[in-house]
């Protein structure tokens, strides 16, 4: 595909499950209403999109993930952006490590919080319908 005379984005999103089933939700102070997502961030110039997952958590929340996957890649009209989507697993403790991040929880899919965006959710749970909180 080519993007003459396009200007966009590329940002990584992270679908990170722990052992006990439970996915990692992040209270950003940026957004809008709730606040409630995945973690994730901009890719920075030359860096491949797994290495941009891990820098974003290990800054955001001071965790390292395992068994990282691409899930699913999608587009955004407003902002012009590509958003490429990571299942992973941590155990990690995780916590707030910047002042963009307020809150850092693990929550189980049956108890999401309040106000988390419909797309983020049904990405939660088309990953969950393809088993990416089965626990070995």
């Amino acid at each position: 595909m080519r993007f003459s005379n396009t200007k966009f984005t590329v940002t990584t999103g992270a679908l990170v499950f722990n052992d006990r089933g439970e996915v990692l939700l992040l209270k950003h102070a940026f957004r809008a209403g709730s606040g409630w997502g995945v973690p994730g961030g901009f890719m920075e110039r030359g860096e491949q999109p797994d290495e941009t997952l891990r820098r974003e958590l290990m800054e955001e929340v001071g965790i390292e993930v395992t068994d990282v996957q691409v899930f699913n890649a999608r587009s955004f009209k407003r902002p012009r952006q590509v958003e490429i989507v990571f299942i992973c697993r941590s155990n990690g403790d995780a916590k707030p490590m910047s002042l963009e991040v307020e809150r850092a929880e693990w929550f189980r899919p049956d108890a999401l919080p309040e106000g988390l965006a419909r797309d983020q959710k049904k990405l939660i749970e088309a990953a969950l319908s393809n088993g990416a909180n089965h626990r070995d």
